[in-house]
Parts: C-alpha cells; sequence; structure tokens
C-alpha cells in the first residue's frame, strides 16, 4: 500500500489499535516502550516491513511483525493483514491473571465498602499479585 511514502511507529501503531489515539502512541514512545529491532525508538521514526516490534504494555510484553505498514487507521477485523501478532501465551495468560484479581464479589444492596472493608480488599490483591 504505502511503500513509497514513510510511515511514522506512532501512527502505525494507532492505525493498528495497539493504541487508541496517537498522542497516547507517541507518548509511550518517548517513554521507551516501543523498541524495534531490540532499540528504543522515538515516535518519529519510520516502520518497514516485516519489521519487530515489541510493546511493553505492563505487565505484559506484545512483540507484533509488520507485514504491511499503513497511516490510516483500519477496523478490527482488517488489522490482521498489516501485523502478525508474535506475542507468546504466557505473556497473554498475565492478562487473565489481572483481570481475574480485580473481580471482588459483595452482596447486592451492601452499598461501597467502609474504609476497613476496602484496606482488607487491597491486601488480598497485593498478596495475590505478589503470589503470581
Amino acid at each position: 500500500m504505502a511503500d513509497n511514502k514513510p510511515i511514522r511507529i506512532d501512527k502505525f501503531l494507532w492505525s493498528v489499535r495497539i493504541y487508541k489515539t496517537r498522542s497516547i502512541a507517541s507518548e509511550e514512545c518517548r517513554k521507551g516502550r516501543i523498541i524495534i529491532n531490540d532499540i528504543q525508538v522515538k515516535p518519529s521514526r519510520t516502520v518497514l516491513k516485516n519489521e519487530i516490534i515489541t510493546v511493553k504494555k505492563p505487565p505484559v510484553i506484545f512483540s507484533y511483525r509488520v507485514i504491511e505498514p499503513i497511516e490510516n487507521r483500519v477496523s478490527a477485523k482488517l488489522v490482521g493483514q498489516f501485523i502478525e501478532d508474535l506475542t507468546n501465551e504466557d505473556e497473554k495468560s498475565k492478562l487473565d491473571i489481572r483481570q481475574a484479581v480485580g473481580i471482588i464479589y459483595r452482596d447486592k444492596g451492601t452499598g461501597r465498602p467502609t474504609k476497613k472493608e476496602r484496606r482488607q480488599i487491597d491486601r488480598v490483591k497485593d498478596d495475590f499479585q505478589d503470589q503470581g
């Protein structure tokens, strides 16, 4: 599609829906969370075909291979035509654990947790994260 036109990494990450906005993608580049071929990149770095992009979204580190650089945002169904997800299953399982910790069951009608209950909930979450 865009073989002759250079595509910025922040724009590419936004266009393949890795980040919700381009400004968030730029900020993540500045923080050093975007790595291409083992080098931290600036938002203005151009993306080339078949490059490996590592995206750090704590606690998970995602890896993608660029199939075709694009500039315009595409629908979620079409993203697979432009990037290939190389992230291993161990990394993806970290997300499942994190989401499971966020669910605390409370009886309906009990209202908001008191300060004491909130501290107990936080302790349970912290203990669970220390184990994982």
